[in-house]
């Protein structure tokens, strides 16, 4: 008979709501392991918030469990919780990943001052034991190097965890998709597959990172000024495919933007970025060089107001300023909710004269993750019992579950989850548990986790309708108005016509406060919420809005 305790148990806490905060518990009796702790930047329905994170408050009940958290690559959306739940572990855990994973990790962790953190390298085709599970790692093509799907083997079942691939032929690393290891472990049995659902809705195969660098040359061949290059930090291999296309050309790589410094270092001391000294020169060192050998690596592809690239095009950056003539390449796609911000800056760039290149019309940008075909490809690789979808918004999930029944998996053994839905495995095979407590925490400033729905309504009230702050003294002793009315707004807009708006809002409250006074009230709190509910009305009634009401009472 199968007890819970011989159940394994697998429960996605983040990355099935969106492109973000990716992370995947799986326990088994005493043992339990982590697959990836990333983040998710926020957008515009979150005002001033910093970073978002999975909510890992079932991983710190059950800490003395844990017995390592395997990073399947160095991206932030699998990586950036990581210095958060260690902290609040509060002891030393393994992290597993290969060399530039960990690299790009330990900068990590000492940047929030995380002493002796335990990193274990593993390489592609190893196998590590940490208590009953045992994993097996296989090489996987992506939009940084280094990346690994993880084969997890327990006494009840086995669980492959892609992590972000594609299929690449022809990657410019030499470093193939192991398509041997994921045989193997089809051989061997894979009861359950979690599978990178990003690109599910693109068909066909996604184009091989190997034509962007041809497109490269070629719009380096012709540009007769300066080049400009954003992209992101840690596509190394672009990274790499632009000094090539530079050095081609005869130009120098200058390196500016804080993430783009740290990575193209850790990079090349690690071995993964190949450019010589001489071809590599820091912003401040860039000098009076001639425009025609210069190229410019920076950060700002998502049109992020702090960035390198966003900068420029203010013309706010120490040592770069658009020239007519220069060439800017934007190497990246926009991430959903991004287009605007990156759609402003391009648009700066171009009043200043720059000839913008971007993915709508030159081979600039590639995706990092398999298309419909890759998808299909892998399912029939692997061969799995059941599979569940992973990594991405709900469309696409729905999009990889009608690929795995298009090539022949049965209905009820794929499965759609929500950020905290459990899958029990047994020699049966897989069903649904119980759910667990899921969400994500709110990173604004040193704070974490203490901000609720709250202060997020509260904010986006304020940026969309304003604020208004009445103040008014009342005699203590009659509830009488002892005073001028003092009315204070702050983003908010009352029509055309606000003097007599402003005007309505005094007259308003001065007719709050006679009745109040004739009933005798005295009492501040009902006087507030009179004035609270009056204006909130009257500012309805007149503009259709409804901002934040801040009735100040005090009593002489």
């Amino acid at each position: 008979m199968t007890t819970k305790k011989n159940r394994l148990r697998v429960i996605p806490l983040g990355g099935l709501d969106g492109i973000g905060k990716n992370m995947t518990v799986l326990e088994l009796g005493n043992d339990m392991i982590v697959i990836d702790a990333g983040l998710m930047f926020p957008d515009d329905d979150h005002p001033g918030i910093d970073l978002i994170l999975p909510d890992y408050s079932y991983i710190i009940q059950r800490k003395e469990k844990l017995r390592g958290i395997i990073i399947t690559h160095g991206h932030e959306d699998h990586t950036g919780a990581l210095p958060y739940l260690l902290k609040d572990l509060g002891t030393p855990v393994p992290v597993l990943g290969t060399k530039l994973t960990l690299g790009i990790i330990a900068g990590k962790l000492e940047e929030h001052r995380i002493k002796k953190p335990k990193l274990r390298e593993i390489k592609q085709g190893g196998h590590v034991n940490l208590g009953m599970f045992g994993l097996d790692f296989f090489a996987v093509n992506h939009s940084i190097p280094d990346g690994v799907a993880v084969y997890v083997r327990t006494p009840v079942g086995s669980v492959l965890h892609t992590g972000d691939f594609k299929l690449d032929q022809t990657p410019i690393d030499g470093r193939f998709t192991d398509y041997a290891g994921f045989a193997k472990a089809a051989k061997q049995g894979v009861t359950l597959l979690m599978s990178d659902s990003t690109g599910a809705e693109s068909p066909g195969h996604t184009p091989s990172e190997s034509e962007v660098g041809a497109s490269l040359r070629t719009i380096f061949a012709a540009a007769e000024q300066r080049i400009i290059v954003a992209s992101f930090a840690s596509h190394v291999h672009r990274v790499q495919q632009v000094c090539d296309a530079a050095v081609a050309c005869g130009r120098k790589v200058v390196v500016t933007g804080r993430s783009m410094i740290n990575i193209t270092k850790i990079a090349r001391e690690l071995g993964y970025l190949h450019i010589a000294d001489d071809d590599i020169v820091d912003a401040f060192a860039m000098g009076d060089m001639p425009a025609n050998k210069v190229v410019v690596l920076c950060t700002g592809s998502q049109g992020e107001p702090l960035s390198a690239l966003a900068r420029i095009a203010n013309g706010e950056h120490k040592t770069v300023q658009i020239q007519a003539g220069d060439t800017v390449v934007i190497s990246a796609t926009p991430v959903p909710g991004n287009e605007k911000a990156v759609s402003r800056v391009m648009n700066r760039l171009y009043k200043a004269g720059a000839n913008v290149v971007h993915k709508g019309i030159a081979r600039v940008h590639v995706s990092g993750h398999a298309a419909a075909e890759e998808l299909k490809l892998m399912l029939n690789l692997v061969q799995p019992e059941y599979m569940v979808p992973i990594h991405g918004e709900m469309r696409h999930l729905h999009a990889h579950r009608a690929l795995a029944h298009a090539v022949g998996m049965p209905e009820d053994h794929t499965f759609i989850l929500d950020n905290g839905d459990c899958l029990e495995i047994d020699e049966s095979g897989v069903r649904r548990g119980q759910p667990v407590s899921s969400g994500v925490v709110y990173v604004d400033g040193l704070t974490v986790g203490d901000l609720g729905q709250v202060i997020l309504r509260d904010r986006q009230q304020l940026s969309s309708d304003g604020i208004a702050m009445i103040v008014v003294a009342i005699d203590s002793r009659t509830g009488a108005l002892a005073g001028e009315i003092e009315l204070v707004t702050r983003g908010l807009v009352l029509g055309a016509d606000s003097a007599d708006a402003l005007k309505g809002v005094r007259t308003r409250v001065d007719r709050v406060l006679k009745r109040t006074a004739s009933e005798g009230v005295t009492d501040s709190s009902v006087v507030k919420k009179a004035l609270h509910d009056a204006v909130s009305q009257y500012i309805w009634e007149s503009a259709r809005r409804r901002p934040m009401i801040i009735p100040v009472v005090m009593e002489v």
